[in-house]
């Protein structure tokens, strides 16, 4: 297994973490071939500086517990709980306040970077609706 293989698995043990305490709209990139600082990017959001703080140490807790003891690099965030960064070196995780997240827009520096499958049970892809997914087809 590659080193990008590693992440991505990395990321999923994160985005369901995410998902498991009803994180909104979780996506991650690839962003290894923009940034160069790390290979991934996860985003996911929350409605309330609680929920937020509950899913960033969701977060930290099952990658401690599922993916060989990480523990992240540094913390940012935690005391405002509006965007809580988790940098693990090679992927980032950010759990972002609705208002924040819609103010910063992410995706939006993302949006030519390749998105990653998250293999979610319920997955969201923030930006696109149900209209605009049948029209593709």
């Amino acid at each position: 297994m590659n080193a990008l293989e590693q992440s991505i698995n990395s990321v999923r043990v994160a985005a369901t973490a995410a998902d498991g305490m009803k994180a909104e709209d979780v996506v991650a990139y690839n962003v290894g071939d923009k940034l160069g600082i790390c290979d991934l990017m996860m985003i996911a959001s929350a409605s309330n500086e609680r929920q937020v703080l509950a899913i960033a140490e969701e977060v930290e807790k099952q990658l401690f517990l599922k993916d060989g003891g990480r523990k992240p690099r540094s913390r940012e965030g935690v005391e405002e709980a509006q965007w809580v960064l988790l940098d693990y070196g090679d992927f980032i995780i950010h759990i972002m306040h609705d208002e924040a997240r819609d103010f910063y827009n992410l995706e939006r520096l993302w949006r030519d970077c390749e998105p990653v499958d998250l293999e979610l049970e319920h997955p969201e892809s923030r930006g696109i609706k149900s209209s605009d997914a049948d029209t593709e087809e």
